[in-house]
């Protein structure tokens, strides 16, 4: 072993021993960002693979998918597609969402041609007993996949809803294979047809092809011949093609993208800690280096020294995440499943799949987050000259080139340029960039601000006739020791200014939805079925029962229908509602002007994200599939909705039901007479013969329940934040108590002229509740300015949605008194023991 190595290691190890706590905070940081980024990936990795998986089983080995952009199309088009050349199979396919009553979910039931079924999609095949064959084309049969069954937990039958009416159905056995997790019900086509009321209806119709035909040609023409005989009504693509896999990704991407971002906070603070914690211990360091250099230890010899002292903390902490990452993935989909909470992958249950090149990728995040820290004190370590760095007292020397302004002001200029750039690939790469670069320009400011403000408020102190002398000294430390004091700043307006952007983002979403739900819940009582799914529905007698219920003085009925206008995006959802055609912003939260539809158009509404992702605007037009054909609406207005992330469209429900015939509601909005209250009409409604299937709501218990979903949804964002700001509040505490620990010879000094210990620790408290104070104020200018951009650009280019801004003073208060007291408490703790040792045995190196 070489001497340079030995003496790498000696001086790495040294160092470890003299400052054990600075070292594992910084490797805690770094470890606890790799642990959340790689953790969220591999959660929404198995989510997303395993829902993928399970919607691609359902498939089976077609070659090609025809499916209607409405929930449902004529099956008159199957004998077209099975007659057409070079299609060796068709299997009809009736896919729906079974309302179940006394179950908060839906259960999935396929309905397939039990004689071409098994030539396409074996595994959905039931297993009848030995007996009983015929169980598959009964009309009362259902088989169960495992999930479903041990949801149901049937006991020979299982009851459906169909409408307002309920329904057994006879479990005659399992399902051939299906994924873990999925719930899923098959019957025969014809009787599920008979049974929910959809005769004559498919879902899909799965197509395999004969040996040696091109599937792509064919797909392209009988896309194009479909899409010439029966406009905008039908899709022609490729189970787990392209476009299939772009819509599954889009339901979930800008949320695991927001996640991901928000975890790599954790690693910038991980980043500035190994920069504090470095540049620290080389400017303590400096007259060793000299000494080192004068022996002959070579200016790269130094700059690898620092670099390995830096990277060795990435190294560990990164190690550390991965192993970290993988636990809490696993633990996560163990207890709270694949969505974290936002409802994005129900009915699958993923396993953690460990990826090399994922955890490669980000163990090479921490380790370079680590090497970004150190780079800066690595350089000053080697370029010091030796005969300066050998003097005591010029520490601030080292930290001169913190104060250059340019490349500060450069960050900035090109931060504000990338905050009114545009989405890439619908994602905010360059907002989040943007507040990267904020970050790095304000830090850089710091110590020209610090200079500045103290040195201020030093000249007003000398004005003063009666001065302290524990603020004098105090105020002239901080004025000429910018340099020192902006990497304490550093770490305060780092955790603080994210926290502060954070919270604001989150509470103004979380005020915005809540004055949303206040303005769309008009009624004063609103009414469903009990069971979910999209089986259950009002029909026109259950309608006209409850609309001439006593005590009701109006009511409005809502029919909802999930539609695809592009078969690379996610779903929409239609609409079909009452609302003043002439004035729509009676109903709704529109978003700029309204625009009067010209005489004999349709009007619609649409929600603001159909303005991005589908690029119509107020005053065009946008074309509809409904009943088989496109119909043309003319856009009145944009309005908030944030219950449909993917888009909707509001038509008028009276034109809804003239173009399709539908005359089912999916909710009711009822209005009270007066004297009469909410819970004597509930009662009275229950009284009505389908009373017991419904469920009822006053707008309060709406917007709690809402609410609770928000706060569900945003929990993995509360504790981030939440680790975010222990993680900052310990780097400040780390950094204060270093620098008060490297000032021993200044206490010494101070102590031989006539200085107290009380008023030594007196200045420390004072500097470090001014410098925090400076921080904190920073901190939130900068905060702001970042919630602007999260707010107005992120959050737009992410969800499509606008909100309005709400700053919660209560927790930013809090959260600032307990930096300031944390701060306090660190500065006075350090200097007792920093003044331990006694003012002689201080200043003893001093030269």
């Amino acid at each position: 072993m070489s001497g340079l190595t030995v003496l790498s290691r000696w001086l790495l190890l040294g160092e470890w021993r003299a400052h054990p706590v600075r070292a594992l905070l910084a490797v805690a940081a770094i470890a606890v960002g790799v642990a959340l980024g790689f953790a969220i990936h591999l959660i929404n990795a198995a989510a997303f693979n395993e829902f993928s998986s399970a919607v691609k089983s359902l498939s089976g080995q077609a070659d090609i998918q025809v499916a209607g952009r409405e929930p449902f199309f004529d099956e008159a088009i199957y004998p077209r597609l099975a007659r057409r050349d070079g299609v060796a199979v068709a299997s009809p396919v009736l896919e729906l969402n079974a309302s179940i009553p006394g179950k908060g979910g839906a259960l999935k039931i396929i309905g397939i041609d039990a004689f071409r079924a098994p030539q396409i999609s074996p595994d959905l095949m039931g297993v009848p007993a030995a007996d009983k064959m015929f169980d598959v084309l009964a009309d009362d049969a259902v088989f169960l996949s495992a999930g479903a069954s041990a949801w149901l937990a049937p006991s020979g039958a299982i009851v459906v809803r169909a409408g307002t009416s309920d329904f057994p159905l006879r479990v005659a056995g399992p399902i051939m294979q299906a994924r873990a997790g999925q719930r899923l019900g098959v019957m025969d086509i014809g009787a599920a047809q008979w049974r929910f009321g959809l005769t004559g209806k498919l879902s899909r119709i799965d197509l395999k092809l004969q040996t040696g035909i091109n599937r792509e040609a064919f797909e392209r023409a009988l896309a194009r011949e479909l899409e010439r005989d029966f406009p905008g009504r039908f899709q022609v693509g490729q189970p787990n093609d392209e476009n299939q896999n772009s819509r599954n990704n889009n339901m979930s991407r800008a949320y695991r993208v927001n996640l991901t971002v928000l975890a790599l906070v954790a690693l910038f603070t991980g980043a500035f800690l190994v920069f504090s914690t470095q540049a620290l211990s080389v400017m303590r360091r400096r007259s060793q280096f000299a000494l080192l250099r004068v022996l002959g230890v070579e200016r790269g010899q130094l700059l690898r020294q620092v670099l390995v002292e830096g990277s060795s903390l990435g190294v560990i902490g990164a190690l550390i995440g991965v192993a970290g990452g993988y636990a809490l993935a696993a633990t996560a989909l163990h207890f709270f499943g694949g969505d974290l909470g936002a409802g994005l992958f129900s009915g699958v249950r993923p396993e953690v799949q460990f990826t090399p090149v994922a955890a490669l990728v980000y163990f090479g995040l921490g380790l370079g987050v680590a090497l970004l820290g150190c780079l800066a004190p690595a350089y000053e370590a080697s370029r010091a000259a030796p005969a300066v760095a050998l003097k005591s007292g010029n520490d601030e020397v080292a930290l001169a080139r913190l104060a250059r302004i340019w490349p500060s002001l450069v960050c900035l200029l090109l931060a504000a340029a990338l905050s009114q750039a545009p989405a890439i690939a619908g994602l905010p790469l360059l907002g989040y960039l943007s507040i990267g670069l904020m970050l790095v320009g304000a830090i850089g400011l710091m110590p020209r601000m610090a200079s500045a403000v103290f040195t201020v408020l030093n000249r007003v102190s000398l004005r003063r006739k009666a001065q302290s002398p524990v603020l004098a000294l105090t105020l002239a430390r901080l004025a000429n020791a910018s340099g020192q004091a902006a990497i304490a700043l550093g770490g305060v307006l780092s955790s603080f200014s994210l926290m502060v952007a954070m919270a604001i983002m989150v509470l103004s979403f979380r005020s915005t939805v809540d004055e949303w739900l206040g303005q769309i819940l008009p009624a004063d009582l609103y009414v469903q079925m009990k069971s979910g799914g999209d089986t259950a529905a009002f029909g026109p007698a259950e309608q006209a029962a409850m609309a001439a219920a006593p005590g009701v003085a109006r009511a409005e009925f809502l029919r909802t229908l999930s539609l695809s206008l592009q078969a690379d995006r996610p779903n929409i959802t239609l609409m079909a509602r009452e609302f003043d055609m002439a004035d729509p912003g009676k109903s709704v939260d529109l978003v700029g002007a309204a625009a009067a539809a010209p005489p004999g158009a349709m009007p619609a509404l649409v929600s603001e994200a159909m303005l991005d992702l589908y690029g119509v605007k107020v005053g065009g037009r946008i074309s509809v599939p409904l009943n088989g054909l496109a119909r043309e609406f003319f856009i009145v207005g944009a309005w908030r909705d944030y219950a449909n992330q993917s888009g909707s469209v509001s038509i008028h429900l009276s034109n809804y039901r003239a173009l399709t015939g539908d005359l089912n509601a999916s909710n009711v909005a009822l209005w009270l007479a007066p004297q009469t209250s909410a819970g004597e009409l509930t009662g009275r409604l229950r009284k009505l013969p389908f009373g017991s299937a419904l469920a009822f709501a006053e707008p309060g218990q709406i917007r709690a329940m809402s609410l609770k979903i928000f706060d569900r949804s945003f929990a993995v964002t509360y504790l981030l934040e939440a680790i975010a700001i222990a993680i900052g509040l310990s780097g400040v505490a780390a950094t204060f108590s270093a620098q008060t620990l490297a000032r021993a010879k200044e206490f010494g000094m101070l102590r031989h002229v006539g200085v107290t210990k009380g008023q030594i620790l007196g200045i420390l408290a004072l500097e470090g509740g001014a410098l925090t104070a400076l921080g904190i104020a920073c901190g939130f200018g900068l905060g702001f300015v970042i919630s602007l951009v999260l707010v107005h650009v992120v959050n737009p280019q992410s969800f499509h949605l606008t909100m309005q801004m709400h700053i919660p003073w209560g927790m930013l208060a809090g959260v600032a008194a307990a930096l300031l007291t944390a701060s306090v408490i660190t500065a006075l703790a350090s200097g007792r023991y920093a003044l331990s040792g006694g003012p002689i045995r201080a200043v003893r190196e001093d030269w």
